[in-house]
């Protein structure tokens, strides 16, 4: 798994912002939208399409993303979706989406023009997606088995996290319902919603993710979706052993 992006709904530096973290732009301080995409035996699993995965997947010397699993409808997690378009030429296809049925309804409104029956003027001028409804039960894709975890972010949403064998990719999420906590039991690696020092209504914030990650106990955490409020460099000083913050291009083998 490579966390191409670790950073807020705005990302760091943030427009205007000119605090230490935004000023300084120390290399892993430098966040863009959230984003992880998993090389699986079949291809490559994207999460989420953040608007920077143009800039991601270059980044990283990522060609081809050969299938898709949303977390959830926000912004910031879905907007880079026309990113897709060229991926059908390389696929000979279109390219699967793997989503709630909420998902999907918004992603059919919001791309409305990558759904219509009217005749395009040339190949290519859409995304070219075939949309898979998931729910709470395990799927196979590329090759692996992904298992969703039921989150809460926040009051109103309900998101999903996904395990792979025994790492956890469980972004924008305020709280693990005690009936998902199972699935998250036997992880050698957590990736979790850290947002910043103080708390929020709809992300955990540090000492939230410190104590989940001390009652599941994987063998290790990294924090993602995290805010110019937390220094890479002087937050990670100060944890406990076996948690980190994440970082933009950080590289966790799927075991």
């Amino acid at each position: 798994m490579i966390l191409l992006g670790t950073g807020t709904s705005v990302g760091v530096p943030a427009l205007g912002c000119h605090c230490p973290v935004c000023v300084g732009r120390l290399p892993k301080n430098i966040r863009t939208r959230c984003s992880a995409i998993l090389g699986c035996p079949g291809g490559n699993l994207l999460i989420d399409t953040s608007p920077d995965l143009r800039s991601q997947l270059l980044r990283e010397g990522l060609g081809i993303v050969h299938a898709v699993a949303y977390t959830h409808e926000h912004s910031d997690h879905l907007m880079g979706f026309d990113d897709l378009r060229l991926f059908q030429f390389y696929l000979g296809g279109p390219v699967p989406i793997y989503c709630s049925p909420t998902v999907a309804t918004h992603l059919r409104r919001v791309f409305s023009y990558a759904f219509t029956d009217e005749e395009q003027t040339h190949a290519g001028a859409i995304p070219a997606v075939d949309l898979i409804e998931i729910q709470t039960q395990p799927f196979q894709v590329l090759g692996v088995t992904i298992q969703p975890i039921p989150l809460l972010h926040g009051p109103k949403f309900k998101v999903f996290g996904f395990r792979v064998g025994n790492v956890a990719y469980c972004t924008d999420v305020s709280e693990v319902p005690e009936t998902s906590l199972t699935l998250l039991t036997g992880l050698d690696t957590l990736v979790i919603d850290a947002l910043r020092p103080a708390p929020h209504p709809t992300h955990m914030n540090i000492d939230q993710a410190i104590a989940l990650a001390e009652r599941l106990k994987p063998r290790q955490t990294y924090f993602t979706h995290c805010a110019c409020q937390l220094d890479y460099y002087e937050v990670n000083r100060r944890l406990p052993p076996g948690i980190a913050v994440g970082y933009d291009g950080l590289r966790i083998p799927l075991v």
